[in-house]
């Protein structure tokens, strides 16, 4: 058995340490209005002779915080979204200039600290059922040390010497949007209230920084039929909109947000409960005044503004795209410019929804981590762009969920904002699934490390993802039906399989049984190889006998003699292929039954979030390269491409999201940005394209293109842990030709599309392949 995991660090962590003497803080009472924290403080030497300063700070809450007027920090929405009851992230900011610049002159030496706090993912709207609430109050803690140059040091922290005052913004809803009355002036200065922060869950912030990212202009400023001004930024979004506008006192400018249009309007429907706007009223400043929202974020392509004075230009608006700091690392493109379009929906999706956690979608009331989308994207994400440390705190906090829940399972979504809010959600497990594992959605917690390695091969960030596995699997365990099948209790099943009724996205022509049970093989085979890797034999045994029990289980009660599998679908085939579930003649026999449902279905795409990410893996490593390339071409729905006909810039939820009258899918959830049915674009990187990694984190890699019907050119690159890796092919002159990059030193395994293979080492520098 592995060692056991504390729920919480033995001793203070580095983080509770800095703010030891600190004490949380707050505005004396809610009054609707966003309150301000602010702390006059007088240096205790030159300014000029400041060598560093650092704020070292986090929240309840989300908070701006500002040294003479100057934002510490160019991130937003801090300190993100963890779970709150065991990880509150703290930051540290260099802010050596502000204090500098702040304190002036050497006569002068004083500088003011103002904090703005906000609701964010602690409290409010945010959640089902009207929000939850992590809990009751706002709060600030910080620490700011100022060293001198030397060595003396001068340290100020959140305490009772602080005082609060009332900022002029009264609504802040990640949901709903921001609001600024410009005209209401700070309210009399009144002392802080001390509450509480549990200083046993700080921990040092490990996920990348929420920061605004590029700008961008409308495309577009026309007049709807129902007078309405709206603009089209040529690109569905996650961010807010800002400005600089000089009108009359009391003049309120109000930005409606949205994805799509229906019928010539901004089509809201799809935002359900979330409002998604933002207003401003002006204080009449003939200087100007700049409206910059920071306390929330839109998931939209299009906006309405009106009270807008005079006439809105393009120059006079910009959009500005959030999400948290992650390089891109991956790029491709090709002689198909649907599929060139399909990659960036890919991409867009992914910036989008990687916004302090990856949820599923980043417009509507929802906006949560559910596991099942990420378990779909893991591979293609950690292409597209480093999500190493994204993602690694992401499954830290997924782990302290399990660990949370009496019954030990991986909840739907993390963090489990659910459970705050329903008497019978995950805690009590009465609710359907909520007391239950499911595939997919749970094996996130195997499927993502399993990714993470893949990509960077970092074992001791594996060595911390383990204990998230075996949490996962004992409660697999514990549901199996006698016969060693995972067939009991809720599942989601082959999700929004486009046969599926629109209002029953579960009722897939997959069975639930073939589903979870393929998913527990290669779940537990994965643990197995994990632990062998940290030196746990016995639990690799363990896992390994889990495997093989559960593969005997499968091959007995779902794969005929002649090869077919129960339900008899693409998403069956997909996974029992490409989770090398079947011997090598049953894989054949699969492989072909595989390629006969998808030609029969037209090349339409028949599957959902269980064998999306597969099938067109499980075709071209059988051998129907052809058939796969013809899947992934279709442009008629459902299919990858029928979005992208439609003008899609991002990945939907559902395959039909968008009718094709142009009218919006009926059905309650419909989201326009939703990455997990871009999880294709893993395939078209590492099997068009061909960057495949050999060795876990590329330490050797393989270099397989792999041209079909329909794309005549690739190109594309991936800056791996162990560097740039490029590869060009074409087939344009009727051969095939190939260009590589390797890092040097880097061992690569060449497979070209005649069967010729060698092995070439790196130089870091172009070669000719064929």
């Amino acid at each position: 058995m592995p060692a056991p995991v504390r729920d919480r660090p033995s001793a203070p962590s580095s983080a509770a340490q800095a703010l030891t003497d600190a004490l949380a803080i707050t505005a004396p009472q809610d009054t609707g209005r966003l309150p301000v924290l602010i702390r006059r403080l007088a240096l205790e030497a030159d300014p000029a002779r400041v060598a560093r300063a650092e704020l070292v700070a986090t929240a309840h809450g989300v908070y701006d915080a500002r040294i003479g007027g100057h934002p510490v920090t160019a991130s937003v929405l801090n300190p993100g979204w963890t779970v709150y009851e065991r990880r509150l992230q703290v930051q540290r900011f260099d802010v050596t200039e502000q204090v500098r610049d702040a304190a002036g002159g050497a006569s002068e030496r004083t500088l003011d600290l103002a904090v703005t706090l906000a609701g964010g993912w602690w409290r409010g709207d945010f959640g089902f059922d009207g929000g939850v609430n992590y809990g009751p109050d706002l709060a600030f803690l910080a620490a700011v040390e100022i060293t001198f140059d030397d060595g003396s040091t001068q340290r100020v922290v959140t305490d009772e010497s602080w005082s609060s005052h009332l900022s002029p913004i009264d609504l802040a809803s990640l949901y709903h949007g921001q609001r600024e009355d410009r005209r209401l002036a700070p309210t009399p200065a009144e002392p802080v209230r001390v509450v509480e922060i549990d200083r046993e869950t700080l921990v040092e912030q490990a996920s990348p920084l929420i920061i605004r990212h590029e700008t961008r202009r409308p495309e577009r400023i026309w007049t709807s039929p129902s007078g309405r001004t709206l603009l089209d930024l040529g690109q569905n979004l996650v961010g807010h909109l800002r400005f600089t506008v000089t009108g009359e006192a009391g003049a309120e400018i109000t930005l409606r947000h949205a994805e799509v249009l229906e019928h010539g309007e901004l089509g809201t429907r799809p935002l359900r409960a979330a409002e998604a706007t933002d207003r401003i009223v002006l204080v009449g400043d003939p200087a100007g005044e700049t409206f910059d929202p920071s306390f929330t974020f839109h998931g939209f392509r299009y906006a309405e503004i009106t009270g807008w004075p005079g006439d809105l230009r393009p120059e006079d608006v910009e959009a500005v795209v959030v999400h948290s700091d992650i390089p891109r690392t991956g790029w491709f493109e090709c002689s198909h410019a649907g599929v060139n379009q399909l990659v960036q929906n890919s991409v867009w999706s992914q910036r989008g929804n990687f916004l302090a956690v990856p949820t599923d979608c980043p417009q509507r009331d929802e906006r949560l981590g559910w596991t099942g989308d990420i378990s779909a994207f893991a591979a293609t994400a950690a292409y597209q762009f480093d999500v190493s440390g994204f993602l690694h705190n992401w499954l830290i906090d997924l782990a302290a969920e399990v660990r949370m829940n009496p019954r030990s399972v991986v909840p739907f979504v993390v963090p489990d904002l659910i459970k705050l809010g329903d008497a019978d959600g995950p805690a009590s497990g009465t609710s359907e699934g909520w007391g239950t594992p499911t595939a997919i959605w749970g094996d996130a917690a195997v499927w993502v490390p399993q990714a993470l390695w893949n990509a960077y091969g970092d074992l001791d960030r594996l060595r911390e993802h383990y204990p998230g596995m075996v949490l996962h699997l004992e409660s697999v365990e514990r549901a199996l039906s006698p016969s060693g099948l995972w067939d009991t209790g809720f599942q989601f099943g082959d999700w929004l399989d486009p046969d599926a009724p629109p209002d029953a996205p579960a009722d897939a022509k997959a069975d639930k049984g073939v589903v979870a049970t393929a998913c527990l093989v290669r779940s537990a085979r994965f643990a197995a190889e994990t632990a062998r890797l940290l030196g746990e034999d016995d639990d690799a045994r363990r896992w390994q006998d889990l495997a093989e029990s559960t593969l005997s289980a499968f091959t007995d009660a779902y794969v005929e003699a002649d090869g077919r599998i129960r339900s008899d679908c693409a998403t069956v085939y997909s996974l029992a292929i490409v989770f090398d579930l079947l011997d090598e003649p049953t894989r054949a026999a699969a492989g072909q039954r595989l390629a006969e449902l998808v030609r029969e279905a037209g090349y339409k795409v028949s599957t959902g979030f269980a064998g999306t990410p597969f099938v067109t893996w499980a075709l071209s490593e059988t051998g129907h390269v052809e058939d796969a390339y013809r899947l992934l071409l279709e442009e008629e729905n459902p299919s990858w491409l029928y979005p992208v006909s439609m003008g899609a810039t991002t990945i939907w939820e559902r395959w039909d999201s968008m009718l094709p009258d142009g009218s919006i899918n009926p059905g309650e959830m419909t989201s326009f940005n939703h990455y997990a049915l871009g999880a294709v674009a893993d395939w078209i990187y590492q099997v068009v394209l061909g960057i495949r990694p050999a060795e876990p984190g590329y330490r050797t890699i393989l270099l397989k293109p792999t041209p079909g019907p329909g794309i005549d050119w690739a190109k594309g690159a991936y800056d791996s842990a162990v560097g740039r890796i490029e590869v060009e092919w074409s087939t344009a002159e009727g051969g095939f030709t190939c260009t590589a990059t390797v890092p040097a030193g880097i061992d690569a395994q060449v497979e070209l599309p005649d069967g010729t293979a060698r092995q070439i080492t790196g130089t870091g520098e172009p070669r000719t392949l064929a």
